[in-house]
């Protein structure tokens, strides 16, 4: 299994890139967030996934392996193939993907060049609920799980009660949900709407 390549990059197309690593060109369909990082002529990196199929071999690259996750959640759900799973993750990065699925956003999946209503339905039915909190805010672990120190207290006001189990709606943990809410109110958001709408919007 080839599960991650460093070397210069050749040349690139509209889908994918050749790098060169120890003399031998590899070509990679790379995701939009893999593009970023590439240069022609520069030393490039990307997290793959080969898939080996009877008529040949073929690899996927991502940026981190956090789109690489992602992409491997694309792919089990049944009619999503390779494929199809870098198209949708080369349209939408991988924040983007995961906010539309935590909020059940069909239209914008359906946008993907090829990617059906239903398909896109689909796919939000059968990963909702799978995607992190962590994943769907963009954000790292250490920035939503609170140090000993700054535990949110235990209680909440109705309120913010009402605003966590909306989040817990979406998929998200209760502890997740109430630091979210604890920093929308940091970013300024009073009611309920404003307070489920930042936690999402705002990457808090």
């Amino acid at each position: 299994m080839i599960a991650y390549l460093r070397g210069k990059v050749l040349t690139t197309t509209a889908e994918t890139a050749i790098l060169d690593v120890n003399g031998v060109g590899y070509e990679v369909y790379c995701s939009g967030g893999a593009f970023r990082t590439l240069t022609v002529g520069a030393i490039g990196e990307v997290y793959t996934y080969l898939q080996v199929k009877e008529d040949g071999m073929t690899l996927f690259g991502f940026d981190s392996p956090k789109e690489k996750e992602l992409f491997l959640k694309l792919i089990s759900v049944s009619g999503v193939g390779p494929k199809m799973g870098i198209s949708i993750l080369a349209t939408l990065s991988a924040d983007d993907f995961a906010m539309a699925i935590a909020t059940a956003d069909v239209k914008r999946l359906s946008a993907v060049k090829g990617l059906g209503k239903k398909t896109a339905e689909k796919i939000v039915l059968e990963l909702h609920g799978k995607i992190s909190a962590l994943e769907v805010l963009g954000a790292s672990e250490d920035s939503l799980t609170p140090a000993p120190e700054k535990v949110a207290p235990a209680k909440l006001s109705a309120q913010d009660e009402e605003a966590v189990a909306a989040l817990m709606g979406l998929g998200f943990t209760r502890a997740e949900s109430a630091q979210a809410v604890k920093k929308a109110h940091e970013l300024g958001a009073k009611t309920v709407d404003e307070i489920v709408l930042k936690a999402l919007q705002a990457g808090v």
